[in-house]
């Protein structure tokens, strides 16, 4: 959520960023009317608390202070009637309440960009950073992943839309094992780079899932339990971000990084007749995911290392692949600047997103009140956070189905993956 302060001090700056995202900046005069009533309303109450205040003293001064409390008396029920009214209001626009007009703008407000991602509307402004890796020439017709996996075995579709319905897959004996691999491949390699593996719950509150965001980025995206009123996390990114929610932590401590291995639930909402075919876009899908928690003065050079750490994981499976800075109007609710990592799929004759890292700076901090303290001495402040892919167990599986096909239509598994998959090519029975 945005910082009130900001927005009074620098509301053109707000204006900006919302207009670069497509969005209406009128909100903005909403909110600053809003503010302007409540800071008024809230200095009328701190007045007539202070009158209050004088004439209990002068009473207190009085040398027959029954008589004075008595003759007073109309004037003091006066003040506390008005003083109750007064405090009424304040909490009606107070904007760190929830069910006030001003608290409801700001919770629809997105992020703020940074000045450093480029413009446009959508995905066609988005712009490469750079690129890795040699895209596979083929001496034959490549096929798409869902071929390769039915013919091989290790795919089923038609069983799990049988389980479950459509947008649910089944993986099978190597295919399973893969994928479990690719899990623990993930793992390890985040543990060598210094994140603290955790085990979180798969269901979690609406205060969890609105702390970070989720509530507007994905309302109408996710699994819920009615009769709990759980949610099934649509990623590992809502627990680990709200870890260490309505906590102030040392300084010493940061930065704060962490990993989970989770399944993630999507309804996939409006995206009907897109990418049917295989395991692009699943309802139910496995995900490693990486989140810091860091200071805020350096939390774009986090950044940049969140995104050399899922790229090394592309890089050591020598799967080719570009970084991608997203463009204004492509940058999520959250996210003050984004970058995506896409893998070549060969099928489809195009890069795919397996990964996208955000900075976040202190939009969710402020939500889950994540805080924290430079010293003994100070006050203290939001943190910045940041997540990332790191990475999308299926993505990669059929990312490296399809670049790693043979003519014969066996897959030879990258070398890296081997010690982990225990096989060195995946073929028919």
């Amino acid at each position: 959520m945005l910082d009130i302060v900001v927005i009074r001090r620098d509301p053109d700056r707000v204006r900006r960023s919302l207009q670069r995202r497509g969005l209406d900046s009128s909100v903005v005069d909403d909110v600053l009317r809003l503010d302007a009533e409540y800071r008024s309303a809230l200095a009328d109450l701190e007045r007539t608390q202070s009158e209050r205040r004088s004439l209990s003293e002068e009473i207190g001064r009085s040398s027959d202070k029954a008589a004075a409390t008595a003759e007073r008396r109309p004037q003091l029920d006066a003040l506390s009637a008005l003083i109750e009214e007064r405090q009424e209001r304040v909490r009606e626009l107070a904007p760190e309440l929830e069910g006030s007009p001003l608290r409801a703008l700001l919770e629809h407000l997105p992020n703020l960009l940074d000045g450093s991602v480029p413009d446009g509307t959508d995905e066609r402004a988005n712009v490469t950073v750079r690129a890795w890796g040699e895209r596979p020439q083929f001496d034959f017709t490549p096929k798409p992943h869902w071929e390769l996996g039915e013919a091989l075995g290790i795919l089923d579709f038609e069983r799990a839309v049988r389980l479950s319905g459509s947008r649910f897959s089944i993986l099978k004996g190597k295919g399973a094992r893969l994928a479990r691999a690719l899990a623990q491949f993930f793992l390890d390699r985040a543990s060598a780079r210094g994140y603290v593996e955790i085990a979180p719950p798969y269901l979690v509150t609406r205060t969890t899932m609105w702390s970070t965001g989720q509530l507007s980025k994905f309302a109408d995206a996710m699994f819920r339990d009615e009769d709990t009123g759980l949610y099934m996390i649509p990623t590992a990114e809502v627990p680990l971000t709200a870890l260490r929610g309505n906590e102030i932590i040392d300084a010493a401590e940061l930065p704060c990084k962490y990993t989970a291995l989770t399944p993630c639930f999507r309804k996939e909402a409006g995206a009907a007749g897109k990418e049917t075919r295989g395991i692009v876009r699943q309802h139910q899908f496995d995900k490693v995911e990486l989140v810091w928690l860091t200071q805020p003065e350096r939390s774009f050079e986090a950044l940049e290392t969140l995104v050399d750490d899922a790229g090394s994981l592309l890089r050591e499976l020598e799967l080719p692949h570009r970084v991608v800075a997203l463009c204004a109007g492509d940058v999520g609710f959250n996210a003050a600047k984004t970058y995506d990592l896409e893998v070549w799929v060969p099928s489809t004759n195009t890069y795919r997103e397996i990964s996208s890292c955000s900075n976040c700076t202190d939009f969710q901090a402020r939500r889950a009140a994540i805080r924290f303290r430079r010293n003994a001495k100070s006050k203290p402040e939001p943190l910045h956070t940041l997540n990332g892919s790191g990475l999308a167990v299926g993505r990669t599986l059929l990312s490296i189905m399809e670049n790693f096909q043979r003519a014969d239509g066996s897959i030879a598994v990258p070398p890296a993956l081997q010690p982990y998959a225990g096989f060195s090519i995946l073929s028919s029975p």
